[in-house]
């Protein structure tokens, strides 16, 4: 029996069981979840780019973003062939809004009175991932802080999250809080890491100079080698947030602004660039208008201008679509995207059972009824007989510094449980054309190093432990590619 049918069975004595109870509705949802795409909440205090990025995902503008808070409400975005909107009140039913982007509350609808507005749009992303933007952590506006804490906290909505996009500018003792409560480390035997760190506004650090983002790389790399955050998020990556949205949603005109300023040369250009207020200075002759230049520099940011003026000084031929790429890949929105797809995408199944057996686990802790023990029973052996839940249990453990082993050892065994990707390739370090033979090679080499090590009586016993996890993963690795 696979991992989803045996949680799919679970789900549906659980269902029987809370029938009419209040841990009903967490069930359902979950149950419903199961057939979904993937939830991905994004996070952050205010003003971290929470917004921006979902623009850069979606590849449209439909989320508000401006100087002052905007999102101030739950807002899910998922697929549909046509776009649709609904506000979501807590007591009646879905109210039909205009689909516009962003989508606004017509006068007789009080935001107080809301749980959560929807909108469904026709873009590919949407297809494998549903978005929720949440309001800031750290809100001017205590209600709206107070609805991402009740969002996560209620098993209907939190509990069926399978990945946390959280944004920071750097790591605050709130942010290690929220990432706490969110992840709910160790609560059910070692839940999985599924957020990830996002430094954004990353074309900031430095003072916004031209190696801005290299100046971001580092910061995450040190981020990524601290055990405390690793044992709070998958990985942190940098984000340039307006270079981000703006691959996606640049508009001719905006092309057409950046392409005159790169025709009027460097001599003309340079004075302008040294700030935002030069560069909006009225009295400074360029080719554009004050109003064009103050609309460039919301989408492009003073940094994004640079990079896309040094871009036309290279090939003054780049087309606007050539442009898009370069800032979707230095911006490191690609680089999100491919962590998304093969980090979380890939471990659909797994993600999803995670997200029903812990909604399951609060369900049956808050309303112990006689069934309660059974269902907790049923739980925890599919936990133990599916090797999946044993590697995430164990990926929790090298990430929180409690395996004893050397540097390459521990980033060697992550690798392998498929802290990297979970495809064959991926976890044995191959390239993905890979033969057979050549991965056949590999597990053998694998299954017989961490055998060896299991085995070595000076092995300490976590390691010890560690090493035959190791050892099934490449027993279930070589059975399923002999299978293929």
């Amino acid at each position: 029996m696979n991992l989803i049918t045996a949680v799919g069975e679970l789900l549906g004595e659980a269902r029987q069981a809370y029938r009419g109870r209040p841990g009903e509705a967490a069930v359902e949802a979950v149950t419903a979840h199961l057939a979904e795409p993937l939830k991905v909440a994004i996070a952050g205090r205010v003003k971290a780019g929470k917004s921006t990025l979902l623009n850069a995902l979606v590849g449209q503008r439909v989320a508000a973003t401006d100087a002052g808070e905007c999102t101030r409400i739950v807002t899910w975005y998922s697929h549909g062939d046509h776009p649709a909107a609904w506000a979501d009140p807590r007591m009646g039913e879905p109210v039909p809004l205009t689909p516009t982007a962003p989508v606004m509350l017509p006068p007789r609808i009080r935001i107080e009175e809301l749980d959560r507005l929807r909108m469904q749009l026709p873009a590919p992303w949407l297809a494998s991932m549903t978005l929720i933007d949440t309001p800031g952590t750290g809100s001017l506006t205590l209600t709206a802080g107070a609805r991402t804490e009740r969002f996560f906290s209620r098993p209907s909505d939190g509990g069926t999250v399978d990945a946390v996009l959280y944004l920071m500018r750097q790591l605050h003792s709130s942010d290690v809080d929220f990432l706490r409560m969110t992840a709910d480390a160790g609560a059910n035997g070692g839940s999985l890491v599924t957020a990830v760190g996002i430094l954004s506004r990353a074309d900031e650090m430095g003072g916004g100079a031209d190696d801005a983002l290299t100046h971001a790389d580092r910061i995450a790399a040190d981020y990524r080698g601290n055990g405390r955050v690793r044992s709070l998020v998958h990985t942190v990556v940098p984000l340039a947030g307006l270079l981000a949205e703006a691959s996606g949603t640049m508009q001719p005109r905006e092309f057409a602004g950046l392409t005159a300023l790169a025709g009027a040369g460097p001599v003309a250009t340079a004075p302008l660039l040294v700030s935002t207020s030069r560069f909006l200075d009225p009295a400074r002759r360029v080719v554009l208008s004050g109003a064009d230049r103050e609309a460039l520099l919301r989408r492009l940011g003073l940094y994004g201008i640079r990079f896309g003026l040094r871009l036309l000084a290279d090939n003054p031929r780049l087309t606007r679509e050539e442009l898009c790429v370069a800032l979707a890949e230095h911006s490191g929105l690609t680089r999100l995207r491919t962590l998304l797809s093969s980090q979380f995408a890939e471990r659909r199944d797994v993600l999803k059972a995670e997200s029903a057996l812990r909604v399951v686990d609060t369900v049956t802790s808050a309303d112990p009824i006689a069934e309660a023990a059974v269902l907790r029973r049923r739980m925890e052996q599919v936990r133990v007989n599916a090797h999946e839940f044993t590697e995430i249990r164990m990926l929790t453990d090298l990430r929180t510094a409690r395996i004893p082993a050397k540097a390459a050892q521990l980033d060697r065994m992550e690798r392998l449980l498929g802290g990297e990707g979970i495809g064959v390739t991926a976890r044995l370090n191959l390239p993905a054309a890979a033969t057979g033979d050549r991965i056949r090679e590999a597990l053998a080499v694998e299954h017989a190093y961490w055998g060896r090590l299991a085995r070595h009586p000076l092995t300490k016993p976590d390691l010890a432990r560690a090493a035959t996890v190791a050892v099934r993963s490449c027993e279930v690795l070589a059975a399923r590619h002999e299978a293929e």
